[in-house]
Formats: C-alpha cells, structure tokens, sequence
C-alpha cells in the first residue's frame, strides 16, 4: 500500500500549487513548468523519524498521523516553541507553494531566507488536521530556503504531517560521493573513535553501527558511545547535502575493550544486582535490621547515612543507631564482624553521604579535603568498598554562569569531582562508587539546567549532570531516585508520573540513550552503559511516594531488558545488560515481609 504514495502526493500537490498560486493572486505557471516542479521537502511525512530535520523539542508518532505510518509530534516549552526546520535548494526568481497538516493550538508552517518576503501559516486551534499553504517567490540571488513548523512557548504539543514543498528544484548537482578512508582510532570498553576523510560537497555526515544510524556531525569524526564491552560492532559512514545521502562507505568493524579492573569497581557484582539501604543510624519506624540478617539476595548494601557536623564543614560522621531507638542494634565488634561476613560472601558495603536531613556543601577546597579524610575514616574503621553519594536538597546547585556540564565551575560541584577523585585514587580499582540523585538533579536536566539562559529558573534543576559526567569512567552504579518526584518530561516530550511502569522505563531510558541538556542538541549528556545503570524503587507504600506493585516492576524489567509491555512509550534500546534494582530501604522491604527481594529473585532467578 505504501508504495502508492508518492503518486498520490504528487498529484495533491499539483492541485495545492495551483490552489494556493491562484489564492495569492500569483500568475498561474505554465503547463511546462508544472512539469519540472517537484516536492523539494526531504522526509515531509515523517516516515524516516526525524532524517533530514533538526528539532529542538520533536519525536516521530504513529498516531495521530494525516496519512502513512508516522507524524511529527513536538512539545513547546516555556524558552522553546520546538521548531522543526529543514534547508532545501532552489532555484533563483521562481514561484513555491509550501503545504503542510497540523494538529494542535498556535502551529505555525513557514519559509525563511527566501531573499524576497519570508512567508508563513497558522491556526490558532486545530483540534483535527488542518492544512496551512503559503507561497513565495524566490530573490534573483536564493538559492537555497529554510522551510519549518514550529508551536508557542509553553502550550501543549502539535502534530505535523505532509509538509511539501513545490517548485523548481535547485543545482544540487546530486548527493557526494560516498566517503573513503573510514578507520577506528582509539576503542575503550564502551566507546569507539571514528575518523575519515571528507566527501567533495558533504555539509555533513550520517554515522551507522551494526545498520542503524545513531547520529549525524559535521566533521570526519566522531566517537560512538554507550557500547558493550567485549563485543564486535560494525561502522559506516555516508556523505549528506541538500541533495540527499550519498552510498555508505566501506565498513570498518571494532571490538570494544573487556571492561577494565580499574573501570568502576564492579567488575566482581553479579550480572543483575539488588541494591538496598540499610537504616544504620536510625529506625525509622520500620525497626532495626541487624547486618547479620540481611538475607544474601541483597548485594551491595548502603550504610544510611553518613553525615556532616555542620553544612558546609565537609567533616562527615557515622553514627550507629543508639540502644534507645534500636534495642535489638549489634555491638560495634558485631557490626563490623558480619560486614566482614557479607563480604567474604561477595557482597558490597558501602558508607552512604547525605539522605534527606544531611545537607553537604563543599564550598571550599578546606571543606572538600575535610570531606576525604573524614570519609576515609569511616571506610577504614569499618572496613567499607566504597562510597554512595546520595546529596539531596540544597546539597548541590549551580551558579548563574555555569551553563555548561561538560566543564563545571560552581564550587560546590567542582569540589565534589575532586574529593571523589581522590578517594577512588587512594583506594585503587576495587573502590565502589555509586549515587543515588532524585529525578530533579538528573533527568529534569532536558528541559531545564540551572538558571537557565535568562535566569529565574531553580538552580538546583540537574545539578547533579556534571558530576555524573565527570565521574562516569569511576562510576559503579548511578541508581536515581525514581520516587518523591514530581512530572517529569521523557524523551517523548511527555510528562511521566510515578505509579506505574511507565514512569520508571521513561526515566531509565533517558539514561541509556543520552539526551540534551536544557533541550540543546549541541550539548548531549551521554549515555551511561547498562552494567551502570540500577533503578531506584520504594520498596513498600510505607517507604515514599511512587511504589509501584511487583507486577507493574515485572513491566519495568520486561520493557527495558526484553522490550516487552513496553506500554505507550517507545525505549530507543534494549538493554539486557541493566544492572538491576536499588530500593529504599532493606527495612522497609523486610516489614514487607520481603516482597521486593523476592520478585526480583523470581525475575533474575
């Protein structure tokens, strides 16, 4: 069926073109040159996903859609009307019609550069499909025009289909030739480096691994990211201009490294871990678990929490529950005997930093170096693994001139990197580093990051990006907070909430796929390997906000590692690797009678 049309559109445009020429008051061209005109529009039904446009807040659907299989769905912001916008050529001093449908409040379809009078069209309510036309004519100089769509600043999203655009073609002089020299350069266990050399006419490039296209540059080289370690990819490049893509290059495959003892820490956890807090220094009302009876499902358990004496003294104190609180709590002989036990057993114990009441702010270098001996002292009293920084609150925010995650300068965040940098060289490649950020610090950062470029904005919104990146080659496991959060926006463009699967594969899949921050696509957050990846659940009603049932958590695991009842949102990947689960807390799971444990015992066998 699909295959018909092409033929269809044609002759829907032809009858637009002279529609909206006769409208315009525009002199109706001639038979002849009907003939020559053609849809210039690269992709206009969104059939290809987003090729050959570049949004700044757009995704393809497969309904609503005016015809075919795919649409245009874009989701303004408060600083964003999610414009989508492709550069076409043209010939110069000639007539076009532009034609596009929409869905939605305040679309607008239009056409920049003309050399003339830039043009446009819009509806200011379309609650189904509308169309919007427009024409122009080009300068005696133009040879190229930008066509686009964009919404308004902070309402709901739009659709748009079947964007053309009818007129003589421009000199293209066809796509490049396919580029040659493609090598692989320096390979890590989750990266490759790809260098080539420049195709004659290319404005661009489109990089494929294994097939599929993972992402376009302007340059002859890139590095491809968020691999498996161990494992043979293949790679190609094409060339791009105006006039299409060009054949793809020779392939040149590589193998990424085995995952090194110094990466991170984790090389010794099992493929698929449970991850849980341990109240150490309180009871919570969930009563006091001793270390001893922490069932051997769990393997790393975080000692909560580590505290400072003060909120910018960077002097960090563990304290064990007292008698009064906890009647049943062992001796500090006892304590630290059964740590040696889990140990021995493979399991990982760490000193947890932070929580909801212990605010931690490294505003000075003094501060930070208190931070790593004070910490070190604990690691070392108790015999620990390594460190779960689990900063919440005010802990960490940015200054109004650190727009930037890839080079920090606000100094709470600046000291952090290098008080953790720090311990992971004093204590070699066994150190285990996790975090456990709340959505707002992490995932909230598409959309907003820091103050913003005109200011007002919370300065704490992902705040913790910079320190995720800079630590990302140390980093054990980040397992965020996917709990006590509010709506947050996935990379659909929707706003997900807490209480289902939905939310949990929508928040895990920012992670493993990678997104721009603050809605830049100039400025990525890369994505982080499965193996590092756990997600952070309540592990009862009683312990926060956002449980969620063993059935919909089941969802969760199915859609991410298997892509099965994945629900309404599309994942970008499929990750057998995914590390595993955190919950908050082992307490509150054994006053549970352990039902989290035991669906994920069930689930991993």
């Amino acid at each position: 069926m699909e295959r018909s049309r092409p033929l269809a559109r044609r002759r829907l445009v032809t009858l637009l073109t002279a529609a909206a020429l006769a409208a315009s008051g525009t002199t109706a061209l001639t038979s002849a040159a009907r003939a020559a005109d053609a849809d210039l529009a690269r992709n206009g039904g969104f059939e290809s996903a987003l090729d050959n446009w570049t949004c700044t807040a757009g995704t393809t659907v497969t309904s609503p859609v005016h015809s075919g299989t795919a649409a245009l769905k874009a989701t303004p912001a408060g600083a964003d009307n999610a414009r989508c916008a492709q550069t076409v050529s043209v010939k110069p001093d000639s007539q076009y019609a532009l034609s596009g449908y929409v869905r939605g409040a305040y679309v607008y379809l239009g056409a920049s550069g003309t050399g003339t009078t830039d043009v446009s069209a819009w509806t200011q309510s379309a609650p189904d499909w509308q169309q919007l036309t427009t024409t122009f004519r080009t300068g005696p100089a133009t040879t190229e025009v930008t066509v686009y769509t964009h919404g308004w600043y902070g309402t709901g999203a739009y659709h748009a289909d079947d964007i053309t655009l009818t007129g003589p073609g421009g000199e293209t002089g066809g796509p490049p030739a396919a580029p040659g020299g493609l090598r692989a350069g320096s390979v890590t266990s989750s990266s490759v480096a790809l260098s080539w050399s420049p195709a004659a006419g290319a404005t661009g490039y489109a990089v494929y691994r294994d097939g599929t296209k993972v992402g376009t540059v302007t340059g002859t080289s890139t590095t491809v990211t968020g691999l498996t370690p161990s494992t043979a990819y293949a790679f190609q490049v094409a060339a791009v201009n105006d006039a299409g893509e060009s054949a793809r290059s020779a392939t040149v495959t590589a193998t990424t490294a085995q995952r090194p003892d110094d990466g991170g820490g984790s090389s010794d956890l099992p493929a698929h871990a449970l991850v849980g807090y341990l109240h150490a220094s309180f009871a919570n009302g969930s009563g006091y678990t001793r270390m001893a009876d922490v069932p051997d499902s769990w393997d790393v358990i975080d000692l909560a929490f580590g505290e400072p004496t003060s909120v910018t003294s960077g002097d960090i104190r563990f304290e064990r529950c007292p008698v009064a609180e906890c009647p049943n709590v062992e001796s500090d002989a006892e304590f630290k005997a059964a740590i040696k036990a889990k140990q021995a057993a493979g399991k990982k114990v760490l000193i947890s930093i932070g929580g909801q009441n212990g605010q931690v702010q490294l505003t000075t270098t003094a501060a930070r170096d208190k931070f790593v001996s004070s910490v070190s002292a604990i690691i070392d009293e108790y015999g620990l693994d390594g460190l779960d920084i689990d900063f919440e609150g005010h802990s960490l925010s940015l200054n109004a001139d650190d727009t930037d995650f890839k080079n920090p300068k606000t100094p709470v965040i600046v000291n952090l990197i290098s008080a953790v940098k720090t311990l992971k060289a004093r204590y070699g490649a066994d150190f285990v580093l996790t975090m456990a950020p709340e959505t707002f610090f992490v995932q909230l950062g598409y959309q907003y990051y820091g103050t913003g470029k005109w200011g007002g904005q919370d300065p704490r919104a992902g705040a913790y990006l910079p320190v995720i990146h800079a630590l990302r080659d140390d980093l054990t496991l980040l397992h965020v907070q996917d709990y006590n959060s509010g709506p947050i926006m996935g990379l659909d463009n929707q706003y997900h909430s807490m209480g289902g699967a939905d939310f949990h594969i929508a928040m895990t899949d920012m992670l493993l796929t990678g997104f721009p921050v603050a809605g830049d696509a100039g400025n990525v957050f890369p994505p982080l390997r499965p193996d590092q990846v756990a997600i952070g659940m309540p592990a009862s009603t009683n312990a926060g906000n956002g449980h969620v049932s063993p059935a919909e958590v089941t969802k969760t695991l199915n859609c991410l590692t298997k892509k099965t009842d994945c629900g309404a949102y599309a994942t970008h990947g499929t990750w057998p690797a995914l590390r595993g689960l955190m919950t908050w807390s082992i307490n509150w799971d054994r006053y549970s009678n352990w039902e989290f444990q035991k669906n994920f015992d069930a689930y991993f066998g």
